[in-house]
């Protein structure tokens, strides 16, 4: 495969953004610059969930129209991707962009046979957006009871699907990383698999939502509606070119699981569209040890980002989170392990090396020495990535600057005799060029501040492409500390 499908998932918009959304962003985004960098096609999407029942219980709260609500804080996760450095290739506002409607009713359509209606009772979680069985007595995710429906609607015929996403499953067409949310969602289809209602009656959102084909009284159950979004953004030949024939990643939170690993390739095999190749699931973020919510312990981005960086807030994503585990979050946290990693190691290595060679030889590079420090380093964050074992990858270019600074302490060359010194400088800069190239999807700014430092070399992953006598840049260190981080755990 030449191309990939990056995606995150797409949340509610009853509330502004909060850390946890940024994580997910964060994430996919480096999995997209990462592709990239290594010669893929990618295209990158995220967007917001506008139609769900939950927003128009806000928007009537607040006594405003649910499209007042909704754009406002749609506005607000539109504006975490140049607050974040993520820059993704398209953004899917459900109820604002017209290629979305249009997407959802076409695979509406092409799973008619597999769709018919009745009238039936259940319990439904708001916060969910999804009906729960009778024993549950309170939501395990948003520990609110949940409330008694009896109505008229669409199903889908789950149960006909069930081991044809089994078997996708557990033969490895579908992907599901790590193995906690492939065991949970096997465990899920070796139950009984009831049909699933897809749609609900207009008029308990005032009809909010996109109407059912042919059925103006019905509107499309919301995940119906918000997972076509995946499709929606591949308009033109787009489609073809990266879910028909190229590589299909979804980066999702924990709590949807089932919906993305059973419900939306369920749809897909009833419309005869390929499955997805891997779903990567990561865990919530929290903050003392509770989950971050929109409703509910709420943290802004904004404050974190002003306060220890956006290089900062990525690394601590990348380095610190671990994606199968909950992780928790501090602006303590955040900052130590930026001045720790980056600071400290890198920047400070930069530092050493620059400030000598501008002492010894003006700031020219000097001839092509030393071993090859980085073979292996670059399978490794491959294979890491690949896995979605991001902090994984993170630690081998930290290993790789570890091993340049114990080869720089060793040498000493500020001991030595110019023409040994600079002999014993070349692979502890060319060390420090690879790991800012391999840094550049994590930390983009940082990773460019410290290859401005190096004179703007080439970042490829190749050992030896520092050019001897071109000229580095002198300064101050290219990753100053931080204060916050001081007394940090």
């Amino acid at each position: 495969m030449t191309t990939s499908l990056i995606t995150t998932a797409i949340p509610f918009v009853n509330a502004r953004p909060h850390l946890g959304f940024a994580y997910e962003l964060v994430l996919a985004d480096i999995l997209a610059r990462h592709r990239r960098r290594r010669g893929r096609e990618v295209y990158f999407t995220t967007g917001t969930d506008d139609h769900s029942l939950k927003n128009a219980v806000a928007a009537a709260a607040e006594g405003v129209a649910t499209q007042v609500l909704v754009d406002r804080n749609a506005a607000a996760f539109r504006a975490l991707g140049p607050l974040l450095d993520v820059a993704p290739d398209d953004f899917i506002q459900t109820s604002r962009d017209p290629r979305h409607r249009g997407t959802v009713e076409k695979l509406w359509r092409a799973c008619a046979s597999d769709l018919y209606k009745q009238t039936w009772q259940g319990r439904y979680c708001a916060g969910c957006e999804a009906f729960v069985d009778d024993y549950v007595v309170r939501c395990p995710e948003h520990h609110t009871v949940p409330e008694p429906v009896h109505e008229e609607n669409w199903f889908f015929r789950l149960s006909r699907w069930k081991e044809p996403v089994r078997e996708a499953i557990e033969s490895g067409r579908l992907q599901i990383v790590p193995e906690a949310a492939r065991a949970e969602t096997l465990a899920f289809l070796a139950g009984e698999v009831r049909d699933l209602s897809v749609s609900r009656i207009a008029s308990r959102s005032n009809g909010w939502g996109l109407p059912v084909p042919g059925d103006p009284d019905q509107i499309i159950y919301v995940w119906f509606d918000a997972l076509v979004h995946y499709l929606s953004a591949l308009d033109g030949d787009r489609l073809a070119r990266y879910w028909l024939s190229g590589e299909r990643v979804h980066v999702i939170g924990k709590g949807i699981t089932r919906f993305h690993a059973v419900y939306w390739p369920a749809f897909l095999l009833a419309a005869g569209l390929p499955l997805p190749d891997r779903i990567f699931v990561h865990g919530y973020l929290t903050i003392d040890g509770e989950k971050i919510a929109k409703s509910g312990r709420s943290v802004e981005v904004g404050p974190f980002v002003e306060r220890c960086g956006v290089d900062a807030l990525r690394w601590y994503f990348a380095r610190a989170c671990r994606t199968r585990t909950d992780s928790d979050a501090s602006e303590r946290a955040v900052c130590a392990a930026y001045d720790r990693d980056l600071a400290d190691r890198l920047g400070n290595l930069v530092h050493r090396c620059t400030t000598l060679l501008h002492k010894l030889a003006g700031g020219r590079i000097p001839a092509r020495t030393g071993s090859a420090i980085a073979d292996g380093v670059p399978a490794r964050i491959d294979a890491a990535l690949d896995a979605f074992l991001v902090d994984d990858a993170a630690v081998a270019i930290v290993e790789l600057i570890d091993r340049a600074n114990r080869e720089l302490d060793r040498a000493a060359p500020w001991k030595l005799p110019p023409d040994a010194a600079l002999a014993a400088l070349y692979a502890p800069l060319e060390a420090a060029r690879f790991a800012a190239g391999e840094l550049l999807p994590f930390v983009p700014a940082a990773a460019r501040k410290v290859l401005q430092r190096l004179g703007d070399p080439d970042p490829s992953p190749i050992w030896g492409l520092l050019e001897p006598g071109a000229l580095v840049a002198s300064g101050p260190p290219p990753l100053p500390r931080s204060d916050l981080s001081r007394g940090a755990t």
